[in-house]
Formats: structure tokens, sequence, C-alpha cells
């Protein structure tokens, strides 16, 4: 069992720039990260024992996590900086 927290900033190293932009700009990233660090956090201490929990819960708290950085990671290699960009 891995007790090494998934953090974003070491699972996607090459759209760190871009996930701090997102988080500022969008609110929608800014909620699915958060959430993802949530949810992280507690497979961080379900598996450390730190609040022990039962496998099954264990396996929903990481397809939780897979979904959130799914949906994360689509956002990042989707993003279009142009579509930010003013019209003048």
């Amino acid at each position: 069992m891995s007790n090494t927290p998934h953090e974003l900033a070491t699972e996607f190293p090459e759209h760190v720039a871009l996930m701090r932009h997102l988080k500022e700009t969008d609110g929608h990233f800014a909620r699915l990260a958060e959430a993802y660090h949530e949810v992280n956090r507690a497979v961080h201490r379900a598996e450390t024992d730190i609040e022990p929990a039962d496998d099954f819960h264990i396996v929903e708290l990481r397809k939780k996590r897979m979904q959130l950085k799914d949906e994360i990671y689509g956002m990042l290699v989707h993003h279009e900086p142009e579509a930010e960009t003013p019209v003048v």
C-alpha cells in the first residue's frame, strides 16, 4: 500500500504554471483542484492509519481521486490560452 501523497504538482510537473494560472482564473478548475486535494489528503490519512478506514472506503476514495485527476488532466491538455485573450 502506498502512503505517498499524490500532489498535483508531482502528478503533472509539466503543467505547474498552468495549474497555478487556472486556479486563479477558472473557478471550476479551482474547485476541482481543491476537491482533489481534499480527497488526496483523506486517502493519505487512511493509508497511514492517521484516520483508519476499511478497504472498501479507501478504494472508493482512490476512485474519486482518479476521477478528479482525469478531469483535471483533461482541462490541462485541452486548455486554449487564446480563448482568455479579450478581443479588442
